[in-house]
């Protein structure tokens, strides 16, 4: 093997862990990929699709052991490398697609603790998200500006930029709320307020289970539930857009979960909530 294709030893280490335990790793996939050049075209079309602000859907088929979830893995890594965020959810009893008992926000819980970035690959990317964004927002005011830090003029100049981005997702469905609580992080980073930043980030994660404590909390009188929890994922797929990636790519694995629901009605409804999902 040349040192052009020599394996860096910890990726190495992690992808042999992985696959002796029989799990996809979540680095390094490129490495041991082979024969999967007409499914990575096709769904790299997609990519492509996204990257121009367009949307696309696919299932991914195959019997047990086909390869289905190291696909998904492998396009999971080329799409951060490309500027995407990427967030992916494993179905089980417990995470559905819709559910009553709080099955539909578990997967909202587990899509936004794995929400995922090129340097931030494990998941739980969501502050650095957040953080970042204020960041790149501060660099481009100045830059524009040409003022330096610590000028109020520069707060200013950064404090429109905020706006404008709130504002455009206020208009959504549920964006007022959204547009709120991402004002509410941004002036908490900017006082060093990390009590109020993380009570922010609780929120965002749907870990607020009464809208009264969100209120005493936030002051905002609405929580992430069963029944919205979808609406959000497309709140944040705007934002990531405003904050400058170049989409958010959502998912799922272990759909026959919902094939072994045995409550009829209930698997149903599920099969519903991915039709209008897609729609």
């Amino acid at each position: 093997m040349s040192e052009q294709t020599k394996v860096p030893k910890r990726i190495a280490r992690t992808v042999l862990n992985s696959l002796k335990g029989g799990v996809v790793p979540r680095i390094g996939l490129p490495y041991v990929t082979v024969g999967r050049k007409s499914e990575i075209e096709a769904l790299l079309h997609d990519v492509d699709i996204i990257s121009e602000g367009g949307a696309s859907f696919r299932f991914i088929v195959g019997r047990y052991g086909s390869g289905k979830s190291f696909l998904i893995q492998t396009i999971r890594n080329y799409v951060m490398d490309k500027g995407f965020i990427v967030a992916d959810a494993d179905l089980s009893p417990e995470r559905r697609l819709q559910g009553t008992r709080g099955q539909g926000l578990a997967t909202y819980r587990e899509l936004i603790g794995n929400l995922a970035t090129k340097t931030r690959p494990e998941g739980g990317a969501l502050t650095l998200i957040l953080d970042r964004w204020i960041s790149s927002v501060q660099a481009q005011a100045a830059q524009e500006t040409g003022l330096q830090p610590g000028d109020p003029a520069l707060s200013a100049a950064v404090d429109r930029k905020i706006v404008a981005v709130t504002s455009q997702i206020s208009e959504l469905v549920h964006g007022f709320e959204f547009a709120t609580l991402l004002s509410k992080y941004y002036h908490a980073y900017i006082e060093q307020d990390d009590e109020t930043r993380m009570k922010v980030i609780r929120w965002f994660r749907g870990e607020y289970a009464l809208k009264r404590e969100a209120k005493e909390a936030l002051g905002v009188n609405i929580i992430i539930t069963d029944d919205d929890w979808y609406d959000y994922l497309k709140l944040f797929a705007v934002f990531f857009r405003l904050a400058g990636y170049a989409g958010m790519m959502i998912m799922i694995d272990e759909l026959v979960n919902i094939y072994k629901i045995p409550n009829s009605i209930t698997r149903q409804y599920n099969y519903e909530k991915n039709a209008d999902d897609v729609q």
